[in-house]
């Protein structure tokens, strides 16, 4: 005798459900699954999706340094500045022709612009650095503040990176000690910084760490989200240039001296000679220098530059800041409407549910990436 299980009735042909409180709990309970599963699938996005974009423009950024470095013939030129011989009477000093490496002016490099490569060996970090820190920049790799000198200046070169999205280059930052060596090559030369601390301050503390303090001395600070997944504070590595082990080191191109006049003898740069070349430091000696009337002027000592409280990254935007998102949220969310209503009926129309997945799966997985990626937009960037 053979038993024959109830014929499943296709979908489209079942009879409708009474709409009563089992119709209403039945459908709550769907709406909330999907959500569960949407919101499954943005926190996948967040982790993984947005790194994908990043390893793309990794690569086409490691083309681009490539093709720089390939085609960098220039020679970094030496400002010469020498003093002539201001022998005053009854004075046995004679001043001195002294040469310092100065830095090209160049003109300004167009934000997300490959400007260095980023390696640090604990923590198996190989990564392109951009020119900028906005959402846009850091999307595609760690950036340099515009504000700070470029990684092998004197004075202190700063760079910010993501900690979880995108690629999350700077994911273990914290991992790092002091004496472990971080380095950076740039198109004029390699140099090696080692780590010397680290510290955590607020989201608002960058005037604290972002301006050069001691102008004589090439520093490097990273900075990332703290703690992890979130950007409620900042992780600060402070690290400074091991010279035995880096190419030469430059004066940034701003480094120079105020006009004291048509009638005044060029004095010598604050910077002019490298620290360690002649055992003292820019303006350790009064040079001086004889005008019109005779009388003498006395270089001042460089100063570290104002401290200037407008830093700002990507990791300070906060919920919603990007208001500019909010149409292409809804019109991304209006097309996978569409694609699922469209999907409802050629699949009633086939009488078959399973040519509603065949016919919405490619549409609605892409319009969703482009959906999860304008939601992104609305989020803070340690989220």
């Amino acid at each position: 005798m053979k038993f024959r299980g109830r014929e499943r009735i296709p979908y489209f042909d079942r009879p409708q459900q009474p709409r009563d409180w089992r119709f209403w709990v039945g459908g709550l309970g769907k709406v909330l699954i999907a959500l569960g599963l949407l919101m499954f699938g943005f926190v996948a996005y967040q982790l993984w999706g947005t790194g994908l974009q990043t390893a793309q423009a990794q690569n086409r950024l490691d083309d681009d340094w490539a093709a720089q470095l390939a085609s960098t013939t220039t020679t970094i030129e030496v400002t010469t500045t020498s003093t002539p011989d201001t022998t005053l009477p009854g004075d046995t000093t004679t001043s001195s022709s002294s040469t310092v490496p100065v830095a090209p002016t160049s003109p300004p490099v167009e934000s997300g612009t490959a400007i260095a490569r980023l390696k640090i060996p604990a923590i198996d970090l190989d990564w392109i650095v951009v020119e900028g820190v906005t959402p846009n920049d850091l999307k595609d790799g760690p950036g340099h503040f515009r504000e700070t000198v470029m990684p092998g200046q004197l004075g202190n070169s700063v760079l910010a990176g993501h900690r979880t999205t995108y690629g999350a280059p700077f994911f273990d930052l914290d991992k790092l000690q002091p004496g472990d060596l971080i380095t950076v090559e740039t198109r004029v030369g390699t140099y090696v910084y080692e780590v010397t601390g680290s510290e955590v301050v607020g989201p608002n503390d960058y005037a604290l760490v972002v301006p050069t303090k001691d102008p004589t001395v090439a520093t490097l600070t990273l900075s990332t989200c703290h703690p992890a997944y979130t950007a409620k504070d900042r992780l600060i590595i402070r690290a400074t240039l091991v010279a035995e082990q880096s190419s030469q080191v430059y004066a940034p191109p701003s480094a120079t001296v105020p006009d004291n006049g048509p009638d005044t003898v060029p004095p010598t740069l604050p910077g002019d000679t490298l620290p360690g070349e002649d055992g003292t430091l820019p303006g350790d000696s009064d040079t001086t220098a004889v005008t019109a009337d005779s009388t003498t002027d006395t270089v001042p000592a460089p100063t570290a530059a104002p401290i200037d409280e407008s830093y700002e990254d990507a990791f300070t935007q906060g919920w919603f800041d990007d208001s500019a998102a909010w149409p292409h949220v809804l019109g991304w969310l209006a097309l996978l409407t569409a694609i699922c209503v469209g999907a409802y009926y050629a699949g009633k129309a086939a009488r078959r549910l399973w040519v509603s997945f065949l016919v919405a799966i490619i549409p609605f997985v892409i319009g969703l990436y482009f959906f999860y990626e304008n939601v992104n937009r609305l989020l803070p960037p340690g989220l």
